[in-house]
This record gives structure tokens, sequence and C-alpha cells, in this order.
């Protein structure tokens, strides 16, 4: 069920267990879940760190496991295996034929990331000629506010959430204080109200619609970094363009975690680093209207590798600017930066985002239904500590991920849980992220950390 709320998350488990003959919390459910799960065989792909690995562990504490349970791809994804090679063959390119690599190779590095754009575009649902693989988050975030923003006396003002993630603050704040504006004034950021922990989309379509004719950039996060809220893109998009503001999207948190269909949904603009890699790696997408965007030349930076490639090593100093996204293009991408991402969109092509996600509700609801189960606050014990989750309950407002805060100091609770081999992010002030990827984690991971936090707070 592509729906799959926390009442038929807890039916399923049910149904499973009295088939089982043992309890809902048995790790049996778990086990028959892996069981039956057709993704479970993408776990081979990836590298799995050991506990004895990681620096934190307590071998004391781990029962003899091995494999480490890894919460942490919202962050920085696990390894694909062929990472490596793909790394080996270029280094083994570089040292047999040097600058002819260039041209030549299994991967030309004069055009090698042009070769994966299509698995990229497949993953957030764009056409191929609407991606463009290049520079870090906040370079992209820069480029694309150069074009899109573009304040006028009384339309002045970027719509984002509060506390969003720092790569969008900084380069919202620098972008307006570039044009001689004040933030204070131009910065429109957007809070959940007194007692709520997540943005409603209502309230967001409500600004929009009261001041949007004095705001000139709607840009939120695909998925919130810190709540784990999946912002509903295709509303947002619809509600700023009916007002006449151009509308972005940053899908660090959300491409390939969540489906996306951002040719299909219009949006303006998106960027985001890809978590499934060994290093965090820019890419950004030009989308609809960036095709169409009637912007001079000199409210966007030109670079070499924005020349159209058929006569771009004539090096004539007259641009021929590629259309549409590839004339953002300013430089090539390292090679060496190219072959992670390649290792891991070849692995997202093995499967599609929609046989993902589907897994990725029952995995996500599996671990709702337990921290539940276990760890709610309970009146009658009222000094027992507790956890509470601050990601939307409802499935199509979250992805792979729970933000957890607890009745206790959050630094002790990490800890503990990292000296028994369980990596997962801590962010400030009292939040603990932890994301079941559904391209390599498995329901048994799920039970594992259930068993591994109670011991934690058990300390």
């Amino acid at each position: 069920n592509f729906n799959l709320p926390l009442e038929l998350v807890l039916e399923t488990v049910k149904r499973v267990s009295d088939s089982l003959g043992c309890s809902p919390t048995s790790a049996e459910v778990a086990a028959y879940f892996d069981k039956h799960d057709k993704l479970r065989h993408f776990r081979e792909e990836f590298l799995v760190p050991k506990i004895t690995e990681l620096p934190p562990s307590d071998l004391s504490l781990v029962n003899g496991a091995k494999d480490c349970i890894y919460f942490s791809g919202n962050s920085l994804g696990l390894q694909p295996k062929n990472v490596k090679k793909y790394l080996e063959e270029e280094l083994d390119t570089w040292a047999k034929i040097a600058i002819h690599g260039h041209t030549m190779g299994a991967r030309p590095w004069a055009w090698a990331e042009n070769n994966i754009e299509e698995l990229m575009a497949k993953v957030v649902g764009a056409k191929t000629e609407e991606v463009a693989l290049m520079n870090g988050l906040t370079v992209n975030l820069h480029l694309l506010l150069l074009s899109f923003y573009k304040p006028t006396k009384t339309r002045h003002k970027i719509l984002l959430e509060d506390k969003a993630f720092p790569s969008d603050h900084y380069a919202v704040e620098s972008q307006i204080r570039l044009r001689g504006l004040d933030p204070k004034d131009s910065m429109l950021l957007l809070s959940p109200k007194p007692g709520e922990e997540t943005l409603k989309t209502e309230d967001i379509l409500e600004v929009i619609e009261k001041q949007g004719d004095s705001i000139a950039v709607v840009m939120f996060s695909g998925v919130q970094y810190y709540t784990g809220q999946l912002f509903d893109m295709a509303c947002i998009t619809e509600a700023g363009q009916r007002k006449g503001c151009y509308v972005g999207f940053d899908c660090a948190h959300a491409a390939g975690n969540v489906e996306l269909e951002l040719h299909d949904w219009g949006v303006d603009f998106a960027c985001w680093f890809l978590q499934n890699t060994l290093i965090d790696i820019g890419l950004k997408i030009g989308l609809n209207k960036v095709t169409q965007l009637s912007v001079p030349v000199s409210f966007r930076l030109m670079g070499w590798w924005g020349h159209d490639l058929k006569s771009r090593f004539q090096m004539t100093n007259v641009m021929e600017l590629q259309p549409g996204v590839s004339g953002f293009r300013l430089s090539n991408q390292p090679i060496l930066l190219v072959c992670p991402l390649q290792a891991s969109l070849e692995v997202f092509n093995m499967t599609t985002m929609q046989a993902l996600r589907k897994k990725s509700l029952l995995l996500t609801g599996y671990l709702e239904y337990l921290i539940k189960h276990y760890y709610t606050k309970d009146p009658a014990q009222p000094h027992k500590p507790h956890v509470h989750i601050i990601t939307p309950s409802d499935p199509q407002q979250r992805g792979c991920q729970l933000s957890l805060s607890f009745s206790v100091p959050i630094k002790r609770v990490f800890e503990e849980l990292e000296k028994r081999g369980v990596a997962c992010d801590m962010r400030e002030p009292t939040v603990l992220r932890v994301a079941p990827v559904p391209m390599y984690n498995s329901f048994s991971d799920v039970h594992r950390f259930i068993r591994a936090l109670g011991e934690a707070l058990a300390k």
C-alpha cells in the first residue's frame, strides 16, 4: 500500500505475527519481512561498516553482531562496491595514457558527467536535458539564485522555512545582501505555529497567497533536514507560480529518498547533493522555465563548460551558450567525483523509486510502530525515559527518516547508541535523526536498533 499509515502497518505486523504464532514485537516478524523483501539483494551492492571498525564501538555491548546498524543515510550513504573499481580504472587511465584520458577510455573526462545524466533524471523525475551535474550544493544555490532572484522595489522577498539547512539559509542571506537589501526585510522565514513542530501545507499556502506579491522566490527544502518533513512540492510550486513567484527546492534530503516528479510538477529550479555516494556531489537541475527564462547574460555566471561541446575546444572566446540548464555549467567535473556518482546511480537504476518508496513506507512505519510501542510517554511512570517523534506520522509527509526527541539528555543517548554499533545523526539541540534507507537497510536492522535504544535509555 503506497499510503501506509501507522494503523495499517500495525495491522500488517499483527497479521504476520499471528501467522508465525509470535508477538508483534518479536524479531521473527522482522525476519519474515526481510525474507519476503524483493529489494533485499541490493544490500550486497554496498559496503556496510563492521562494528569493530567504528571508533566508538564497545564490543562487550554488541552481543556478537558484526555489521553496524547504519541509519545515517540522510547524511552520507553507504559506499557502493563499484566505487573503488571505477576510481582505480581512472587512476590507471591517468597513469598509462595521461592527457589522452580527456577523450578516451571508459568515461572520457571531458564529458564524463554527461554520460550519467539520464540515470540521474530517472531518480528525480526530469528529462535528461533538464539535468546538469556540477559543483557543490552551495555553489549551485548561488548560481541559481543569481538568475532567478531578480528583486524589484515591490517584489524582493525570498520565502524559506525557518531553521532551513545552513547551505540554504546562508546562500539566501548573502544573495539578498549582494543586491544591497537587508535580510531583515527581504528574508521571509516561516516557522511552525506555537505548539506545533512542523509546517502545515495550508499555512505555507496561506503565506504565499497573502504575501506572494512581495515574494520574488519561494525556496524550500524537499525534505526538511531537522524534522524529516516532506513538503508538498507540487502544491507549493503551483501556489507560488500563481502569485508570480519563481519556485525552487533544495532536494538534498529528497533525491533518492522519495518519489520526485520535478518536470511534471513544473518546478522552476532545484538542487541537492546526492546521499548515496562516497563524497557529497553537487547537482543542479533546471526545469521548465529554465529553457524559457529570459535572463540577460549579465544575470548568469558563465564558464567554459557552458559553451557548446561541438565548438568548445576551438577556444574562440565567443560564447555559444548551450540551451537550458547546460548553459549554467562552469567547468568539467573532476573524474574522481564522477566515479562514485556513477556507481551509486547504477544501483538506483537497477530498481525504481516507486519500488524503493514502497519498501520505505513499511520500513519506516515499522520503526515508528516499535518506538511508540516501547517508548511512548507513560503517565503511570512519569520518570521513565521516553521518546517523542517530531516527524509527521502521515507517510505522505515524510521520507525514510524519523526525527526523535528524548526526555533525557540526547548526547548521552547518542553516545550509548554509538557504543552499540549504531550510526545515526545527532542534530542540535534535541534531535536524533534515524534513517532506515530502503536500498540497504533491513527490518532486522530496525529491530536491532530498537533493542539498542532500550539499552541506551536504561543507561
